[in-house]
């Protein structure tokens, strides 16, 4: 089958023989390679050819992926991430084969088992490199071809493998399709913004790869220029452009998917919007997805967007004109949170064509925001206030006016850069951005910002919601009392009340002012989000000095900034939303439908009243009363049903239970993150709900906290405290760890600690504030057995002090030697609560405790005395585990004293185990 000649298929005249050489170097080492194959019910077998293919002076590790017979079908390559290897896409590639395409994965220069140097896809390397594999395929005979030598092939991969893909399609004619991921247009625009160092994700950049020389020596260079100056030049720009994409803009005409990342600091949405602009410019067909997740964590989508890049193959490499390509732009929006399982709720929005980023502009005016005198975080107010820029009150504008009006009014404000530039403002933190992202689109923020170290403005009340989708946009006038001025510019959604404020995706935009700029008018773009903001909402501008994620000059100095028009915001009018679908009844029976709406109205109003405090309760750390929830969409499946319980002060408590008993489900709601369908949860008698005030009060490990690898132990947990914007002497970091006894390990790199270390201070961190309640879930996961007991001396001496500990854990001798009482579940239901020894203490087992350590031979005479199974030293050594085999306790009683054993006690004892066995088959029966 012929390609077609469609004008952007063929823009360009071919170059035959261009890649002679390369054909000439490519050898296949000796042997067939490896072959294995993946199959399951539902899919053809996939066979796998894995090999080592020398070319281009390096060994590249491939894998070939290929499923049914031997009839020709197209080829699609698939380039890996940063830091990763071909092992990374394996999945795809076994789907895109099991669909009728031969596919081949690859590790890039440096990477997994392929030879040679990182050079960043360099024209002579790596992008050789592709052109190489597409040689390999054009011989193959399953391979379609569209001419001689010139396969009908796709590339498609994430960040650094989308930039392959992209560059691959400029520098070989051959590429007939292309999908990148969350991936760059121009790389020193991505690590040198507008001329500022994006300092943190360039060092991560460099150690992902495996440290500075691994790369190639004018790359390491390069790096280690730009890192100590702060300042990115023009050599090191011009070396990352021409390894850029955008280096070839005017080739690349082939139909492109663009996916990219809204949870994105590294290539955020600018990225994608100069590169559909460019490949749209040439003629070929471009279709653009925001996705929800992005280098900073978040959700991936990737379901969702291997079905779409499926499609977009299915149409553009097997001419399928049935295959649906979607939308000419996509974008995930999130809002609100499943009930059942406190995952963000998430619905497409879309539109025929991409609208870009500064569509349908609605001007909002600004006006000064008096800084608070005391440095604060923005977000989650806590007993600091609401940040460093939240709490206050715009100030009256009084009209038009010269500079001395605009002064009077705070859009004339100055400001400092500080010496070293630090303290930092914070935006994004690459590890844990993700999750504040994710955060920031469920209304909870989490920023920070000095007072006496920005500029702030803001609008009045919103009279209407307004959803912005693209790049806000302001013009300003800039002076610095020397050399550059450096600024962080981010937009706030504040609420009502000025209490929260929330960064959307948590992005901020670099710039940088030249001498020869200041004193004039500058527009200012934004970060390119896509976020809704609701009426009787405000928007805060901030221009900061600083920013932890960048780096800013050293030497402090004196910022002036007037703010020279309204704030631009795009809205993007074409974007709808996608609807839900509606229940029959709404449209087949309207009466029923207005019934049903009272009712669960109703419903709805009784649930989000708040119970009034219970002052009998308020020495209570929890007290939980006839809790339900429900399976989501089922009508009579319980996660949870009736569970009540009590916890006191100065309790270790213990939740246990098989998997599916409902312990998880009961800690989030416990946590606020879902709501019970029935009963209550009040702490301290205040009842839970989501970000009720009392949960200051508690502190929660539920997974692996997010730490910067290169901060120290200290420094980590002083950042996530400025965080939370309350005061530094409410902490009590000293104290927490002292419990957590890290010693000397806090004044080193996370980096250097062992799993255990990382544990301890992620305990410590939810330690901070000295809650009253802490809560643990599984909290020795991954432990080796001295960090198990390392990890259970903490928690006894966190409760020591009169607080209260909830663990839930499957290691049930753990939870019997630190726990003072228990909880046992079994699907959904309590089974038994109170004492340890309580629930253990029954049994042919007894507990004899001495007045002195017991030694090996008076345990071997015990053991053997008639009527005793054995005879165990406890581990404290002042005590004996007993089996009973015949003989009665007052016996054992009366052969000690023979034996002159100093007694002083003697009890029932059961192992928990043989105790959580037994409550849980009760429960079965």
């Amino acid at each position: 089958m012929e390609k077609p000649t469609s004008r952007w298929r063929h823009r360009l005249p071919r170059t035959p023989g261009r890649w002679a050489a390369v054909v000439a170097a490519l050898a296949v080492l000796a042997g067939a390679g490896t072959w294995t194959a993946v199959a399951d019910d539902s899919a053809p077998t996939v066979h796998r050819q894995d090999r080592m293919m020398k070319m281009n002076g390096v060994s590249v590790d491939t894998s070939y992926f290929t499923s049914g017979g031997s009839q020709r079908r197209p080829a699609v390559l698939i380039g890996h991430g940063f830091g990763g290897s071909k092992n990374d896409v394996r999945a795809q590639a076994e789907k895109l084969a099991a669909d009728g395409y031969a596919v081949m994965t690859w590790s890039a220069r440096g990477f997994g088992r392929t030879t040679g140097e990182i050079t960043l896809n360099a024209p002579d390397a790596e992008v050789k490199d592709v052109s190489g594999l597409i040689d390999w395929l054009a011989d193959r005979p399953e391979v379609e071809l569209d001419a001689k030598g010139d396969p009908r092939v796709g590339v498609t991969g994430a960040s650094y493998g989308g930039a392959i893909s992209l560059l691959a399609a400029g520098y070989d004619k051959r590429v007939d399709a292309i999908a990148p991921v969350i991936s760059y247009w121009n790389l020193a625009d991505a690590l040198f913004p507008d001329g500022v160092f994006k300092k943190l994700w360039a060092g991560i950049f460099v150690s992902s790869g495996g440290g500075c020389e691994r790369f190639s020596k004018e790359l390491c260079e390069m790096y280690e220029r730009v890192a100590v100056s702060g300042k990115p030049d023009a050599a090191a720009r011009e070396l990352l452009t021409e390894r850029s994409p955008e280096a070839v803009a005017d080739r690349i005409d082939v139909p492109a998917l663009i996916l990219q990342g809204q949870s994105d600091s590294l290539f955020p949405l600018g990225q994608a919007d100069a590169m559909a602009k460019a490949i749209k410019a040439n003629g070929a067909p471009v279709s653009v997805d925001w996705i929800s997740g992005g280098h900073d964590g978040g959700d991936d989508e990737g379901d969702r967007i291997q079905g779409r890049v499926g499609d977009w193959f299915d149409r553009y490499l097997k001419e399928d004109k049935g295959a649906d390509t979607g939308p000419g732009f996509r974008v995930t929006r999130t809002g609100g949170v499943d009930s059942t399982d406190g995952a963000a709720l998430k619905r497409g929005a879309s539109s025929d064509s991409y609208p870009g980023l500064n569509s349908g502009g609605r001007k909002i005016a600004l006006s000064g925001v008096r800084q608070q005198t005391a440095p604060g975080a923005g977000g989650q107010s806590g007993p600091g206030g609401p940040g460093a820029a939240g709490g206050q009150e715009p100030p009256a504008t009084s009209g038009e006016g010269g500079a001395g009006r605009k002064a009077a009014d705070g859009l004339t404000q100055t400001f400092r850069n500080p010496a070293g530039a630090n303290p930092p403002s914070v935006s994004a933190i690459p590890g844990i951005g993700g999750g504040l992202s994710q955060l920031s689109s469920l209304g909870v923020g989490l920023s920070l910002d000095f007072p006496g170290q920005y500029a702030g403005f803001e609008s009045a009340p919103l009279d209407r919601p307004v959803h912005v989708t693209g790049s806000p946009t302001v013009t300003v006038n800039v002076k610095a009392d020397q050399g550059d001025a450096v600024l962080f510019g981010k937009v706030y959604d504040v609420s009502p009340d000025g209490k929260q404020q929330v960064l959307p995706s948590q992005l901020v935009a670099p710039y940088r002012v030249t001498p020869a700029e200041q004193g004039k008018p500058v527009e200012l773009t934004l970060p390119g989000v896509d976020h809704e903001v609701d009426a009787g909402h405000r928007l805060r501008l901030v221009l900061s000095a600083t920013d932890l994620a960048y780096a800013s000059p050293a030497e402090p100095a004196t910022y002036t900034v007037t703010l020279d028009g309204p704030l631009t915001v795009p809205t993007a009018p074409g974007v709808k939303t996608a609807a839900a679908a509606l229940p029959w009844w709404t449209w087949g029976l309207p009466a029923a439908g207005a019934v049903i709406a009272a009712v669960l109205l109703l419903t709805a109003r009784r649930r989000t009243a708040t119970p009034a405090p219970d002052p009998a309760l308020a020495g209570v750390p929890l007290q939980i009363t006839d809790l339900s929830k429900k399976y989501a969409g089922a009508t009579d499946r319980y996660a949870v049903r009736d569970l009540g319980f009590r916890v006191e002060k100065g309790q270790v408590l213990g939740l246990l239970g098989p998997n599916g008993a409902g312990k998880t489900t009961t800690l989030r709601m416990l946590m606020g993150l879902i709501t019970p369908d029935a009963g209550e949860i009040r702490v301290f008698g205040h009842a839970i709900r989501p970000g009720a005030p009392v949960l200051s009060r508690v502190g929660s490990f539920v997974e692996g906290a997010g730490f910067l690898p290169h901060l120290s132990g200290r420094s980590n947990l002083e950042l996530y405290w400025q965080a939370t914007g309350r005061p530094a002497e409410d902490a009590h970091i000293d104290e927490a760890l002292e419990i957590a006894g890290l010693g000397d390990a806090l004044a080193r790199a996370v980096r250097t600690y062992s799993q255990g270390m990382r544990q301890r201070l992620a305990i410590a961190q939810a330690m901070l504030g000295m809650p009253d309640l802490l809560i643990l879930d599984e909290p020795t996961n991954g432990l080796d057995p001295p960090q198990i007991r390392e990890m259970r001396d903490v928690m006894i001496r966190y409760a020591a002090g009169g607080r209260t500990v909830i663990v839930s854990s499957h290691l049930l001798s753990e939870v019997e030697q630190s726990c003072t009482h228990l909880v046992v579940m079994d699907r959904g239901r309590l089974v038994q609560a109170g004492p340890v020894a309580e629930i253990t203490g029954s049994g042919d087992m007894l507990l004899v405790t001495t007045a002195s350590e017991v030694t090996e031979p008076l345990v071997e005479k015990v053991a053997a005395l008639p009527g005793i199974g054995s005879a165990v030293r406890t581990d404290d050594g002042h005590g004996l585990l007993v089996r009973l085999d015949g003989a009665g306790a007052e016996q054992l009683v009366a052969d000690l004293v023979r034996l002159d054993v100093p007694v002083t006690g003697v009890g029932p004892h059961r192992r928990l185990e043989d105790a959580f066995l037994t409550l849980i088959s009760q429960g079965s029966a």
